[in-house]
């Protein structure tokens, strides 16, 4: 009798043990559910974004207003430079993909060579955006026409030369591109197209350098100037080119003050180096052919078209359907005060 007895016990209490346990994790599933949801409101998503070079002044500066961004949205995010080098790229991908990211944007040094791991991204169910590139692997690509960016950085700096030069004292001038990356050889295509367009028969292409970090090009453009004094007039597809040839330009003219008011380079991106030496007046600097305006202005876009990509927007979207081109402004005197205030 003791025995049956005691057996009844020690049953009872499994089971309220049991009920115990049964009734602490409900609230726990709860909680889990409820942080889920609200969440998927404001972020709670893990995005890994690849980019050519964190070294440059333009993508440093829009990355760091980015994260601010994300972070203040509720975003786990991940920001990576490849440092142009494809296979750090890919292998960047591949630890996005096996870090579970939800998006992965990719700035690629070669389309062509990420665009399987893109798509095994994309096959993994993480959505996919390019920034820069039409690439057919991805959810949505958020692009620049940069073959027309490069004809009005052309344009623009057709305009200096056709103000203060002619057929008879034509201006010389130095193409700064990056052949090697697709999409700045088609931006470097287009300064040489836009300038052949827009000039009166008044200047001259005497030296074509490369690079996109300042002080890359800062040592090919006093190579460029010890061999044509003269060159006055620089034109390149990004940030590294302006300021680097701007600070070559400063030397060789012996500072600020010093530079002739017919000497003027004109570039692309938005950086507050950039703007700072256009707002100064007085160094080489005349004119930004920039995007949607500050380092702000940019990346508030851009985490835009995270969000829109994530809500499924261009779930159903094939072909140039899923290409979201960017605007283009002239930054200048008029207008940069408005530009410093977002940097």
């Amino acid at each position: 009798m003791k025995k049956k007895v005691l057996s009844a016990i020690l049953c009872i209490a499994m089971v309220a043990t049991m009920l115990i346990g049964c009734t602490t994790e409900s609230p726990t599933s709860s909680d889990d559910s409820s942080s889920e949801d609200s969440g998927s409101e404001g972020g709670g998503k893990k995005i890994g974004i690849t980019i050519q070079n964190i070294e440059n002044a333009y993508w440093a500066g829009v990355m760091s207003k980015l994260q601010e961004i994300l972070d203040e949205n509720g975003y786990e995010a991940t920001i990576m430079g490849c440092e142009e080098n494809a296979s750090t790229q890919i292998s960047q991908i591949e630890n996005f993909i096996t870090s579970g990211c939800d998006l992965i944007m990719v700035h690629p040094h070669d389309a062509d060579a990420v665009e399987a791991s893109c798509k095994s991204a994309m096959d993994a169910g993480i959505k996919v955006m390019c920034w820069d590139n039409e690439m057919e692997n991805t959810t949505a690509n958020w692009v620049l026409d940069n073959t027309e960016l490069g004809k009005e950085i052309g344009k623009t700096a057709a305009n200096f030369i056709n103000e203060h030069f002619t057929a008879d004292n034509k201006a010389e001038v130095c193409v700064i591109g990056k052949p090697d990356t697709q999409v700045l050889l088609e931006r470097q295509q287009g300064i040489e197209a836009g300038l052949e367009e827009n000039c009166e028969d008044n200047y001259e292409i005497v030296a074509t350098i490369e690079g996109v970090v300042n002080n890359e090009v800062q040592s090919q453009a006093e190579t460029v100037l010890q061999a044509h004094p003269d060159c006055k007039v620089w034109v390149g597809v990004g940030a590294g080119a302006m300021i680097g040839s701007n600070t070559a330009l400063l030397a060789h003219y012996g500072g600020a003050g010093s530079i002739p008011e017919d000497c003027g380079v004109i570039t692309t991106d938005v950086t507050s180096e950039q703007l700072d030496a256009l707002q100064a007046g007085d160094e080489a600097v005349r004119a930004i052919v920039g995007f949607e305006g500050s380092n702000t202005d940019t990346a508030q876009a851009c985490f835009e078209m995270f969000e829109k990509i994530l809500n499924g927007e261009f779930d159903d979207v094939s072909g140039d359907e899923k290409n979201v081109y960017r605007p283009t402004m002239e930054i200048n005197m008029d207008n940069i005060e408005e530009i410093q205030a977002g940097m």
